[in-house]
């Protein structure tokens, strides 16, 4: 019975130990998260606005651009997933890489080429251990990304749409990564970068009253657009890294909560066990004394008869 209460407390102290280590780790990713959703709100805006910049661009003129001209045939496109560098975020990275999955089939199935560019070390693994083809990754800045990691990220895969497809440059662009909706809900999602969709743009701003302004470009339409595709790419990848960023350490938080409640559950019932085979061995003890008692008390009289 001792050496059982002994396994009870053994395991006791290493929950107890887990469990400051899961709620140091929640408390970080609640630091964390807070300045992720700060730099959201503040790159949002800018994203907004170039994407509406880009758009009236692109309705004020009728030059042919990739940035938003869709090609006669789509025979190959090139999928931007975003993932974490680390885990310990409950189903954050696996909802991510379902999507992008579920997105590159439907593309498949299209007849289109595929290309996978990656970001963060789980969902390179991922592909990796599955043996899939892998363009180009990126790892090692998904916890706090910034700008010129963006441009990084975008340099290649602009290179790519500028290409024809038969030198081995993409017609679309999609990327896959997971919009920060509140600090209980992340929801991964997939959107369609270049082409940009005047059509949904303007659909969007309609409800709300709002008239694309016109402009005169000079020198010419498509130089302004060779101006804005890097800068409207950069911007976009810029603002998914940013939301990616605040997803993770969000749903951290929430699976590190979930482990250290788990853990005091785990410690209340080790602690009821133990006490139970606490009072057993006392139990047993008090039984024996008892037993030695009246054995002890029988053979005296017996010596005395």
């Amino acid at each position: 019975m001792g050496a059982q209460l002994r396994v009870y407390k053994r395991r006791i102290r290493s929950v107890t130990a887990t469990k400051k280590i899961t709620k140091a780790m929640e408390m970080i990713a609640a630091s964390r998260v807070v300045k992720a959703q700060r730099k959201v709100a503040a790159s949002t805006p800018y994203a907004t606005e170039l994407t509406r910049a880009v758009t009236a661009v692109g309705t004020g003129s009728n030059t042919q651009h990739p940035l938003t001209t869709q090609a006669d045939k789509v025979t190959r496109s090139a999928v931007l997933l975003l993932t974490s560098d680390r885990g310990l975020a409950g189903a954050f990275n696996s909802n991510a890489i379902k999507a992008a999955e579920q997105l590159t089939q439907r593309l498949e199935r299209e007849g289109k080429q595929v290309d996978t560019y990656i970001v963060g070390r789980r969902g390179l693994a991922h592909y990796h251990f599955r043996e899939r083809k892998v363009a180009e990754s990126w790892t090692g800045f998904t916890d706090e990304p910034t700008y010129a990691d963006a441009k990084k990220v975008a340099a290649p895969l602009i290179e790519a749409i500028e290409k024809d497809t038969a030198a081995g440059g993409v017609d679309e662009l999609h990327i896959v990564f997971t919009e920060f909706v509140s600090m209980m809900t992340q929801t991964a999602l997939g959107d369609r970068l270049l082409p940009l969709s005047l059509e949904e743009v303007a659909r969007e701003a309609a409800p709300r009253g709002e008239i694309l302004p016109l402009y005169d470009f000079e020198p010419s339409a498509e130089d302004v657009l060779d101006a804005l595709l890097p800068r409207y790419v950069e911007s976009r990848i810029y603002n998914a890294l940013l939301q990616s960023a605040a997803s993770k350490h969000a749903a951290t938080r929430r699976a590190m909560k979930s482990a250290t409640d788990n853990a005091g559950e785990l410690i209340e019932t080790l602690s009821r066990l133990a006490n139970a085979a606490r009072q057993a061995e006392i139990t047993q003890e008090i039984s024996e004394i008892v037993g030695g008692a009246s054995a002890l008390a029988d053979a005296t009289a017996g010596s005395d008869n």
